[in-house]
């Protein structure tokens, strides 16, 4: 369809290194780990695919070094058929890379090396601003911190222009300015991120649907905290729903949020409601860390719809 609305993600690309290990190492250790893995990972990265893969037109913004790794980043992404015409190429400058840990649990640890993923030239940000300008109506802007703000700002400013959807992933939390929160309809944070940005510690869902009030009450129209138990918290409206994820046994949480980024996305750009793409994006994220790697651990269309009616919903947090 030449005018289906796309899903358009600004912000990091990387070359993932997965090991599982046993256990975390103590300081100064050196720890034998297992079942080496060279993947393709960055947020953006990953919510490009999972939209691509959920059959909703992909396009990824970015910057990939000059180097053998860009191709381990971008190589998935070209197969799965996400629109890589706007990922830039930084001269001289390796591809960002992430160093991830995984014990047993899935509660990763990442090293990230920012590289070209910081580096971004007056061409390139011209580039991100037509893309977005020349996108179809109703598509969906995704964007996370991971690259400079200048970056995510312009995109955010084209987007609003054209009326789209624009979600906000906060991470890291440190590195979002208020006027980025004021650009964004939707923002997506964790308990850490929703922490920092509402100053109310996230521990629960009364405690989530707190801070994701007083988020709301700074400006954005949605806030949606995802929770580490699964599922989420959503504040839309002025309106709180929690809704719990089926329990699962997580082996790898890497990358989990992102998937739960891109199909709230994707559900977006179909005509959905929020409510409906965040009980989606639950179903979503409660497969992701079923599976190893974050691509890996995006599902299609067939595994969010099964999981969907094992999402519960409660109109109203118990406990506000």
């Amino acid at each position: 369809m030449l005018h289906q609305p796309k899903v358009i993600s600004v912000g990091s690309i990387n070359a993932d290194f997965q090991v599982r290990v046993d256990r975390r190492p103590e300081p100064g250790e050196t720890l034998t780990g297992h079942h080496f893995a060279r993947l393709s990972g960055g947020k953006a990265a990953n919510v490009a695919f999972q939209a691509q893969q959920l059959g909703t037109p992909a396009q990824l913004l970015g910057c990939v070094g000059d180097d053998d790794l860009a191709e381990q980043a971008l190589e998935p992404l070209r197969q799965i058929g996400v629109d890589l015409s706007g990922v830039n190429v930084a001269p001289d400058c390796p591809t960002g890379v992430s160093m991830i840990n995984v014990p047993p649990g899935g509660a990763k640890g990442i090293v990230l090396a920012e590289n070209a993923n910081a580096t971004w030239g007056p061409e390139a940000l011209h580039n991100i601003v037509e893309v977005v300008r020349s996108a179809p109506s109703n598509s969906v802007l995704v964007y996370d911190v991971e690259v400079p703000e200048e970056v995510t700002k312009a995109a955010a400013e084209a987007a609003a222009e054209r009326g789209f959807t624009r979600i906000l992933d906060p991470s890291p939390a440190n590195a979002v300015s208020d006027e980025l929160l004021d650009l964004s309809n939707i923002l997506l944070p964790n308990p850490v991120e929703a922490k920092k940005l509402s100053g109310i510690k996230v521990e629960d869902a009364p405690t989530a649907g707190r801070a994701a009030a007083a988020l709301a009450r700074g400006g954005a129209k949605t806030i949606c905290i995802k929770l580490y138990t699964g599922g989420c918290v959503l504040c839309h409206n002025g309106v709180l729903h929690f809704l719990r994820a089926p329990n699962v046994d997580a082996v790898d949480t890497t990358g989990a949020g992102d998937v739960f980024a891109g199909v709230f996305a994707t559900w977006l750009s179909k005509g959905n409601t929020v409510l409906e793409a965040a009980r989606a994006a639950s179903a979503a994220s409660a497969y992701a860390v079923t599976q190893y790697g974050s691509q890996a651990g995006c599902p299609d269309n067939r595994e969010v719809e099964a999981r969907l009616g094992e999402v519960q919903l409660t109109p109203h947090d118990p406990n506000p």
